[in-house]
């Protein structure tokens, strides 16, 4: 028993082990693909995510790629394009939460009683989807390597329209975020604002789901805002910063992928993760240095 334990442990680590070929890989068209798609993702990613963080929207976040779950499932069942499932679901969601969930404390209970309900339909249509089985699995858990050009496209299209919008309400929504009260008092229309933000969320989700699955969301979107955010309170600092953290995660990770023949979303997520851990320390460190002199 202990033999053929090891035996396939052996066997795995052979799996993953260092690719001679690696060089070659990278140079594939679907590589390029990756690239490309990756990059675009870790662009709108950075803006959004600082948003997120600072508003305490990080549950809001993880549950639309959870929401999104059953409109990719329902268009496997459709023959639709996934991304199209994934864009129509999380945008409803996204606007189900906003309209609901106005006030911070009763957007809790809004995004968790839609989550519940989008993770019951993507159970059931994911039963009736066995001949997509794949299909389903890439949802969960990512597939950047399978990106096509017709994606690209529709990527490319939602990457603008995020960063289009982001750039014309970032002033007020940055002053919504950081002092609602306030800003609804000079006339700010906190609520609308709220709203366009998580329709602009619904995108990015739709978008990094194909990066890193519904699962996996969370570190591509949340974390290296987060990682932004313990190094620098400057907004446009630290929104270029969750970018740059993005893209590292996005592009280290595809290589190591391709070095060791790991599926990508491991090292994407495993990157920002370690990013975090540095970045919090280093924020620790200097509080403990500033406190004691």
């Amino acid at each position: 028993m202990a033999g053929r334990v090891l035996a396939s442990a052996a066997s795995v680590l052979a799996d993953i082990g260092y690719q001679p070929e690696w060089t070659t890989v990278m140079g594939s068209s679907f590589m390029r693909h990756a690239l490309i798609a990756g990059t675009l993702v870790a662009l709108v990613a950075g803006p959004i995510g600082y948003f997120v963080v600072v508003r305490r929207d990080s549950f809001a976040a993880h549950a639309l790629a959870h929401i999104g779950f059953p409109g990719a499932t329902a268009a496997v069942l459709l023959g639709a394009p996934v991304t199209a499932g994934l864009a129509v679901f999380c945008t409803a969601g996204g606007l189900a939460i906003g309209l609901l969930g106005r006030r911070t404390v009763d957007r809790e209970t809004a995004t968790g009683t839609i989550l519940a309900l989008s993770t019951a339909l993507g159970i059931l249509f994911a039963s009736m989807a066995s001949e997509g089985a794949a299909a389903v699995t890439d949802v969960l858990f990512g597939n950047l390597l399978a990106v096509t050009t017709s994606q690209l496209w529709t990527f490319s299209i939602m990457a603008a329209v995020v960063l289009v919008v982001l750039a014309v309400i970032a002033r007020p929504l940055l002053f919504a975020s950081i002092a609602p009260d306030v800003a609804a008092a000079k006339g700010v229309a906190t609520g609308a604002l709220g709203l366009v933000l998580m329709v602009l969320l619904a995108l990015v989700t739709t978008m990094a789901v194909q990066v890193v699955g519904t699962l996996l969301l969370f570190a591509l979107v949340v974390t290296p805002a987060a990682a932004a955010l313990a190094v620098t309170a400057r907004p446009a600092a630290a929104a270029g910063v969750s970018s740059a953290v993005a893209l590292v995660s996005v592009w280290g990770g595809l290589v190591l992928s391709a070095v060791f023949n790991l599926p990508p979303s491991f090292p994407i997520v495993a990157i920002a993760f370690v990013v975090w851990v540095l970045a919090t320390a280093w924020s620790r460190t200097g509080a403990r240095r500033s406190t004691s002199t």
